[in-house]
């Protein structure tokens, strides 16, 4: 188990270093998917020669970046489409007439999305978090003693005593910061901040990470050293103990149904995903939520999975100069776009010199408009599942594009598959932590 916590730790630190952060709901599977992936491991394993690979730094952050932007090259496919291939690049776009009010995406089913689906939504309130904003103390002062104080804070029914030591020479800096680290590292569902009123002097503040807040209570969180342990006297001091900001639900109309909503961001119905980001300019104004046309829709996706597409062949390219393979990853990118370049061509879309793709929206425009375009759209359909395969074959083995040395080839049908290979990804980082 301690083994487990070390790797997952080595891996979120690369993933959060060098990778995208993103997770999204095309990242969770299936049992019987899970159970394709493992299959698919094994078999790469039995036949592929052993190897001694390159473990060096560069080349672990290297291949997680890769793994990972493959990853989210799959998911912007796969959010575009439906479970059929016959889907792909059909999934409708929302539209919202006023986004900076109402952000919404259409997250039902393709096969029954209608266009007349649409609704109108009134935003009367926002929900916000809560905010203690402590006192602005000069920076270099400090007027409590030294010794060890500690304060309770009680979150989500759960209280939660922080007890810490305040040295001589510290200065009010110095302890804000010290207490900012240490309940951020706590992970009670705080975040804390150092705020500046000017270059002399700062401020503590602590905000929840959640919003809204149940009937009848006022505060997310609250501070008191009434029952501390140690000496207290710093929540005072520091007063982080003061709310500057309380907070609020979501309050508006849907289709003139008043509703409440602890977040700003929820679902509707099950078929849009809609985020409430800021308040009209008038209290009688209401946003317009529906779906776009067929052929506006297919063209937003067309240049989504492009800008998709180019994202990766970007992050492959910053590696160029360190991962001789990454070229090699590439140029068979390049070559899966060449094959479909007849059938892409007449929908505005052309393969650039350094990997990346191109779209004249004008043709794009002009192509999805002809009596032909279902032909183009097949092309399109067919190359974008071609990117999809890669991107799964990628983020399945991302070692076939790191530095290695061929030791031996195995004696091809008579072999079983090694019991540690599978884990070469992620024990290359492993062995480096340890």
């Amino acid at each position: 188990m301690a083994h487990q916590y070390a790797l997952s730790n080595i891996y979120n630190h690369y993933l959060s270093t060098y990778a995208p952060k993103s997770t999204t709901r095309y990242d969770a599977h299936k049992k019987s998917e899970l159970r394709n992936v493992y299959n698919s491991i094994i078999k790469l394993n039995k036949e592929a020669p052993l190897s001694i690979v390159d473990t060096s730094e560069a080349a672990q952050k290297y291949v997680v970046s890769i793994k990972e932007n493959a990853r989210g090259l799959r998911n912007t496919i796969t959010s575009l489409s439906g479970s059929d291939e016959t889907e792909l690049l059909n999934r409708k776009i929302a539209y919202s007439s006023n986004s900076a009010v109402v952000d919404a995406k259409y997250i039902g089913d393709i096969s029954k999305q209608n266009e007349d689906e649409s609704m109108e939504i009134s935003v009367e309130q926002l929900a916000q978090t809560q905010v203690n904003t402590g006192n602005y103390l000069r920076k270099d002062a400090m007027a409590l003693s030294s010794g060890t104080y500690s304060f309770d804070i009680a979150i989500n029914n759960t209280g939660y005593e922080f007890q810490f030591n305040i040295n001589p020479g510290d200065t009010n800096f110095d302890l804000q910061n010290k207490l900012a680290r240490l309940i951020n590292n706590s992970n009670i569902g705080l975040s804390a901040s150092i705020k500046e009123y000017d270059t002399d002097h700062t401020a503590l503040s602590l905000e929840s990470v959640s919003t809204g807040i149940d009937l009848g209570r006022v505060t997310l969180f609250d501070i008191s050293e009434d029952d501390s342990s140690k000496s207290g006297g710093v929540a005072e001091y520091l007063g982080i103990n003061n709310v500057s900001r309380y907070p609020q639900n979501a309050i508006f109309s849907l289709n003139d149904e008043r509703r409440v909503s602890y977040t700003n961001h929820f679902t509707v119905q099950g078929k849009y995903d809609i985020t409430l980001k800021g308040l009209p300019a008038s209290n009688e104004e209401t946003v317009t939520i529906g779906l776009k046309p067929d052929m506006e829709s297919i063209a937003e996706n067309i240049n989504h999975f492009i800008g998709g597409y180019n994202d990766f062949i970007r992050a492959a390219a910053e590696y160029q100069n360190s991962q001789p393979k990454s070229s090699q990853l590439i140029r068979e990118m390049s070559r899966i776009s060449g094959l479909y370049n007849n059938e892409l061509a007449p929908l505005g879309i052309s393969l650039t010199e350094d990997g990346t793709i191109n779209v004249n929206n004008t043709i794009l425009k002009a192509g999805l408009e002809e009596n032909g375009a279902k032909e183009s759209l097949d092309g399109i359909k067919r190359y974008a599942n071609a990117v999809l395969n890669k991107s799964n074959a990628i983020s399945l083995n991302p070692m076939d594009y790191v530095n290695k040395t061929i030791v031996a080839y195995k004696n091809p049908g008579k072999n079983l598959a090694p019991a540690y290979i599978t884990s070469q990804y992620s024990g290359m980082m492993f062995n480096s932590y340890v």
